[in-house]
């Protein structure tokens, strides 16, 4: 298992390259949209699990408890999600498929958050768990994965 900073550090890379991407094939009104958009909309959402008590990160640094890496985490697999889909589709189904294709990336590797020890779920919610993980986290995938992507297609 790689030690914390080098977890957080790869995953903030995944993020920057994916920006660099955008910036080289994207308009720059869409990366402002997908990057600050998608950042803003996965930060609300982190704090407010958070502050509900059903998550803990124990990985920093964290603003409002909010590890600073999720934010490229989360904005760099919906970014590589969203550019699979828009391989074979386009528009609104493109961002449907691309919510489909992040959430599906959670399903396969949030556990392992869990069991290396970054991140606990702290909730008591009924409701199925895959591998510890709760449904509501794949939901909140879902949903934040399509407003992220649907963000960017607004202005493509």
């Amino acid at each position: 298992m790689p030690s914390n900073r080098a977890f957080a550090a790869s995953v903030a890379a995944v993020g920057l390259v994916a920006l660099a991407h955008a910036v080289l094939t994207w308009p720059p009104v869409a990366v402002l949209a997908f990057f600050g958009g998608g950042a803003a909309v996965s930060f609300v959402a982190e704090a407010v699990v958070i502050n509900l008590g059903w998550l803990e990160h124990h990985v920093g640094p964290k603003v409002l408890g909010v590890p600073v890496y999720v934010l490229f985490g989360w904005t760099g697999a919906v970014y590589v999600a969203f550019r699979a889909a828009l391989l074979v589709t386009e528009g609104w189904l493109a961002v449907a498929l691309a919510a489909v294709l992040a959430t599906g990336y959670d399903v396969l590797v949030d556990h392992r958050g869990v069991v290396d020890g970054r991140w606990t779920y702290t909730d008591d919610l009924p409701g199925p768990r895959v591998r510890g993980v709760p449904w509501w986290n794949f939901a909140g995938w879902l949903a934040i994965s399509a407003v992220t992507a649907g963000l960017a297609i607004l202005v493509l």
